[in-house]
């Protein structure tokens, strides 16, 4: 599997030599790489698992962003123009509503009324109707004259 051992040497060859070949940057001006030191050196932080062994590391934190420039204060004269003018709005809207119902609530009344003036009209019709269908006579039950008759001439 392995060579035998020989009394030659090997073929010495001569080291090639690669000069590393610049790369031309895309941007005709990149910007200049700035190295960050950190703040202040890092913490070990060891953490010991249920089964006994110990996990040893750096914490690390979490990339915060950059604050953001102050956003200008907003005058409180334009603050309470626009609450005003939201308000206004909304007032207009609630008027447009309430008069809309004002005018439903007076629809439906008058319908009620025209109903119970039919209800009334029909009931007066069929109480004069009735009446004059039997011209002035008064109804007589039959039976209690009879037994009135021969009670009296019995």
């Amino acid at each position: 599997m392995y060579p035998e051992h020989t009394d030659r040497t090997p073929a010495v060859r001569a080291p090639e030599v690669h000069q590393p070949t610049p790369l031309t940057p895309t941007a005709p001006y990149p910007a200049p790489l700035v190295p960050v030191q950190p703040h202040a050196v890092p913490t070990v932080a060891s953490i010991v698992l249920p089964d006994g062994r110990v996990v040893t590391g750096y914490a690390i934190e979490p990339a915060r962003p950059e604050p953001v420039a102050a956003k200008p204060a907003v005058s409180r004269a334009a603050v309470n123009i626009a609450l005003g003018g939201i308000g206004f709005a909304a007032v207009c809207g609630g008027l447009a509503l309430l008069t809309a119902f004002v005018a439903a609530l007076a629809a439906f009344i008058h319908q009620l009324i025209i109903l119970a003036a039919v209800i009334f009209g029909g009931w007066v019709a069929v109480q004069v109707f009735s009446a004059s269908g039997h011209r002035g006579g008064t109804t007589v039950n039959i039976r209690k004259a009879v037994i009135k008759r021969s009670h009296f001439h019995g």
